[in-house]
């Protein structure tokens, strides 16, 4: 007998037999469900040979039976309304469990969220997304009524989303594209560290979603619900049913605020921020310039996180000013970085170490955040040593910038599109999907092993339009990413470590090393960063103008 707890009041299991009774008492449990009907297989024992040995042990026990393969919308709710008034927890049993899991799934519609369902059911080991639009419909089985269909539907009208648009429209401008996303603003994120450093205003970075869209696609303007890529069909909250194509993902990534514990009631205030937030960027400037001695600390998680490089640029721009205010003397900075090492591509680590020692900055490695204390003005850390023991170090501070843990968004993870660690699962140089080949997706959502940047999606926007072109019979080469992420790493106001990498850690300088030298701090690379590339995203790559971003092509033949 395997159990498998779906959530505190409910668990499921294959078929049991009156000798398992024993282990289901002494488990905790309170009452048992069969959803078996008899006679289904020669050698499942009858209910009523479970019941008697269930109630002399003293557990509720009760039949439910339902054909397999045949969960019907009345079924679900008898279930709902059984299970409401069982003794918990509860077992469920059918052959495998699936039934048991698809009757809870369907009964929980409408009290649940649906992602929410989707996760402990995946996390019990059991799939329901063939059942995804009831649930979706709370339970009930919805009309097959399609609200669109399009050649290409974009999930995310982020950097991704908008630049693959326009690139597939430069291409191709008599595609029918649908955007989907429920926001009404787009940001520059790259410019928020520029907030935080008091260069930039916050309103320099954002723009209205309609206005950076390209004109001739489609927006719709609503959240994801789940995928259904065997009918190659989107789900939309409320069960609006979107049908494509081809399909482009690519959502960004979740901030998961909530996993530090203590961190949501503290942002923003007692001398915490982060510029990976909008509204808090400003906040870090303020602190910044208030702040004339004491500690800041600076922190960074595990990764995979968005822009690697962010966390340290705060650092170096809040350290310069204190270091022209006279201030440095009597402020101690650390840097506590979950990982081992100040970057992952060793060529820039010297310029980056220069600094850390011009600025007496302490390098804290394999501390990762995971508790603060914003009124009291403590964070605690979990430090893990090469034995991979781990203790508990507590600091305190008077300012202190937080990078979050990221992960992919939740309706991503519990989808059928995601690897294991919940990232979409793509080919690495042609950004297809491994298994739904109508399927491409680009930015952070995917699992390709590049850094997660806006240059990367410059970069893998074109290639991505390429591909889907030529696998609609377009006449196009076949394009190959190469892995390019860039990090302008923001050493002092005025000059940049202008960091440029492929996969493997492989250099791509995208300027001779007389006019850039990205292992050096350089002022030109500041000027880039201040003054072009601003307008090189909204006025280039968001329209659709490949600047230095136009795909290495390989021949048909060479693609899996």
């Amino acid at each position: 007998m395997e159990i498998k707890q779906v959530d505190c009041d409910i668990s499921v299991s294959p078929q049991i037999t009156a000798a398992d009774l024993p282990e289901i008492v002494k488990s905790g449990f309170k009452s048992i469900v069969c959803n078996r009907p008899d006679g289904e297989g020669n050698d499942q024992p009858l209910f009523h040979e479970i019941e008697e040995a269930a109630k002399q042990a003293g557990l509720s026990c009760h039949y439910l039976p339902v054909v397999s393969g045949k969960v019907t919308d009345e079924d679900a709710e008898s279930f709902g309304k059984l299970f409401a008034g069982l003794p918990k927890p509860a077992l469920a049993y059918c052959r495998t469990g699936t039934r048991s899991v698809t009757l809870w799934s369907l009964s929980r519609a409408g009290m649940m969220g649906l992602t929410d369902i989707l996760e402990k059911a995946q996390n019990a080991g059991y799939d329901m997304h063939g059942v995804v639009r009831r649930i979706a419909n709370n339970g009930k089985t919805p009309l097959e009524a399609v609200d669109g269909k399009f050649d290409v539907v974009i999930v995310g009208a982020g950097s991704a989303g908008i630049s693959v648009a326009a690139s597939l429209l430069t291409r191709a401008p008599d595609l029918e594209i649908a955007v989907i996303d429920p926001a009404d603003i787009h940001y520059y994120q790259p410019g928020w560290t520029l907030v935080g450093g008091g260069v930039f205003e916050a309103d320099e970075t954002v723009r209205t979603l309609s206005s950076v869209l390209p004109d001739k696609v489609h927006w719709i303007k609503a959240a994801v619900a789940a995928f259904e890529p065997d009918r190659n069909a989107v789900l939309l909250e409320g069960c609006r049913l979107i049908e494509y194509g081809r399909l482009v993902v690519c959502p960004g990534l979740k901030l998961d605020w909530h996993k530090i514990d203590g961190l949501v009631d503290t942002l923003g205030k007692n001398g915490v921020t982060s510029n990976y937030r909008f509204d808090l960027a400003p906040y870090t400037w303020e602190l910044v310039q208030s702040m004339r001695q004491g500690t800041a600390l600076f922190t960074q998680p595990p990764m995979p996180i968005k822009c690697a490089g962010a966390p340290q640029k705060a650092m170096y721009l809040s350290a310069d000013h204190w270091a022209h205010s006279g201030a440095l003397k009597n402020i101690n900075i650390e840097f506590h970085n979950a990982g081992g090492a100040l970057f992952g591509v060793k060529e820039y680590v010297p310029a980056l170490m220069d600094y850390v020692k011009k600025y007496d900055i302490s390098l804290q490695f394999t501390h990762n955040l995971v508790s603060i204390n914003g009124p009291a003005k403590r964070a605690f850390f979990v430090k893990t040593d090469s034995d991979d023991k781990s203790e508990y170090v507590e600091r305190s501070f008077d300012m202190i910038h937080v990078c979050p843990p990221q992960c992919a968004p939740d309706f991503i993870r519990v989808s059928p599109l995601a690897d294991a660690a919940g990232w979409v699962d793509v080919d690495q140089n042609t950004l297809r999907h491994k298994t739904y080949e109508n399927i491409w997706s680009l930015g952070d959502v995917m699992n390709a092993p590049n850094a997660k940047t806006a240059a990367a999606a410059r970069k893998q926007a074109p290639v991505v339009a390429q591909n889907l072109l030529a696998d609609m019979g377009k006449n196009v080469s076949v394009a190959h990413y190469d892995g390019y992420g860039s990090c302008p790493l923001t050493v002092e106001r005025g000059k940049i470590v202008l960091a440029e990498f492929g996969y493997g850690g492989k250099l791509l300088p995208s300027f001779p090393s007389w006019m850039i030298n990205g292992q050096k701090p350089s002022r030109l690379a500041w000027l880039m960063k201040e003054k072009i590339l601003p307008p090189v995203y909204w006025q280039a790559m968001l329209q659709g103008r490949e600047w230095l971003a136009k795909p290495e092509k390989v021949a048909p033949e060479v693609v899996n």
